[in-house]
């Protein structure tokens, strides 16, 4: 009975936020209350949800304040001068534009959101394109596989929601995915470097004027306004974020303290004026939020999953119907399959109504949920290029293209980051 009634309601609940009847928001704190009372737990289900909720909670903090933290970094300029050197280094080398482009989308995407990355990459870097004559595509592919990589960090959307399903802390599930991102990031930059040894040959090295130049820069820097920029404290928020980078690797303290602290000591000393600091912390509100209620939400769900002890019926019969000899290699199989299922469905359905039920089945073969957490993660890269993602249609329409033309350029060098980082991960001992 309780296998039906988890299936039934992770179907529902996929339907609902595919078919857009529903916000994921909504569906993932209602539907679970419903067929809790369905199931006869009406009584317990307060309790169950109280749980769900408190265990995820230093999660959705560390999630809101590092988005903020890196919202003001991005704000007071931090990567102006990396811009700036980028566009004066690459002039008129079509190979060098493109490992710029590369180095630039891999730094802002450090923040986690596709929206940002993709504006500021392509507002600096696309004029040069064009006054090129390179492959606007080639842009558009070496950004979203920064981004693949890059959304695997806590706060970029997947490892949150991983996180929140699974009940596992930062350090469980993403300390150790760090080589593997590493490894990850070295493919990106070799792929940009085939494309743009490419690009190369089919066009030459081209002289371009260094006031053009000097222009793109100054398109780079209207992305935020002027008013914000904090030049003269660049050094400073270089030092501060690589202590934070740093002291995340250490874990000598939680996540969730170290990016609150970080916070608060950025936007003092950037903004010392209440008013700013009113100002920027609003304007980075609205994707802090976006994140952070899902995730705070998704404990009703995960609290009535395991209260009603749903997620260990489904996993008995998962673990049933896994041929025994693929037992061991689930970790494996997953991290291939998160592609596909990711790109076809919002990491919301996969990571709160198909991971839990995973994780659950990997237990009987002595494997952590942790470990298939991490394996969840590496199809990050495939996901970017879904249509079900908002971020790339900002970038489809940035450049000038469409779905099909990006998605058949760029799958085969995102499937490469996937299996560069299945290796990795595998040799390394992370699954």
């Amino acid at each position: 009975m309780l296998t039906i009634l988890g299936f039934s309601m992770i179907a529902v609940f996929m339907y609902l936020i595919m078919s857009k009847r529903l916000s994921a928001l909504v569906a993932i704190m209602l539907v679970p209350i419903i067929f809790g009372v369905i199931g006869g737990f009406l009584t317990e289900l307060g309790p169950m949800m109280q749980d769900g909720v408190e265990g995820i909670a230093s999660t959705a903090i560390m999630i809101l304040f590092a988005i903020l933290y890196f919202g003001i970094m991005i704000d007071s300029g931090l990567f102006d001068p990396l811009i700036s050197k980028i566009l004066k280094i690459v002039k008129g080398d079509p190979l060098k534009i493109v490992l710029g482009t590369s180095i630039l989308s891999m730094t802002v995407a450090l923040d986690g959101d596709g929206t940002t990355t993709y504006i500021i990459t392509v507002s600096a870097l696309l004029p040069l394109y064009k006054r090129l004559g390179m492959n606007k595509l080639i842009l558009a592919t070496v950004a979203m596989l920064s981004m693949g990589v890059m959304n695997m960090t806590p706060w970029g959307g997947a490892s949150a929601m991983a996180m929140a399903s699974l009940n596992l802390d930062a350090s469980e599930l993403f300390l150790p995915m760090i080589p593997v991102m590493g490894f990850g990031l070295i493919w990106v930059l070799i792929a940009a470097f085939i494309l743009g040894k490419m690009e190369r040959k089919r066009l030459g090295v081209i002289e371009i004027e260094h006031n053009h130049t000097k222009a793109n820069s100054e398109i780079a820097a209207t992305t935020v306004s002027r008013d914000y920029r904090r030049p003269k404290l660049v050094w400073f928020n270089f030092i501060l974020t690589v202590v934070l980078m740093a002291s995340l690797i250490i874990d000598f303290m939680s996540l969730t303290i170290l990016f609150m602290v970080a916070f608060a000591i950025a936007l003092v000393v950037n903004y010392p004026d209440l008013k700013d600091q009113q100002d920027r912390i609003a304007v980075h509100s609205k994707n802090a939020l976006a994140v952070v209620s899902i995730v705070i939400a998704a404990g009703i769900f995960t609290g009535i999953m395991s209260g009603t002890k749903m997620i260990d019926a489904m996993a008995i019969t998962l673990v049933s119907l896994i041929p025994e000899p693929l037992g061991p290699f689930l970790p494996v199989i997953v991290a291939y399959a998160s592609a596909p299922f990711t790109f076809f469905m919002s990491n919301n359905a996969f990571y709160f109504g198909v991971l839990p039920i995973i994780a659950q089945a990997a237990d009987a073969y002595g494997i952590s949920a942790a470990e298939i957490g991490r394996a969840s993660l590496i199809g990050q890269p495939i996901h970017v290029l879904s249509p079900l993602v908002a971020a790339a249609h900002l970038l489809i329409g940035l450049v000038g293209t469409d779905f099909r033309d990006i998605q058949r350029f760029a799958i085969k060098w995102a499937l490469g980051t996937v299996t560069v980082m299945t290796i990795a991960a595998i040799i390394i001992g992370v699954i």
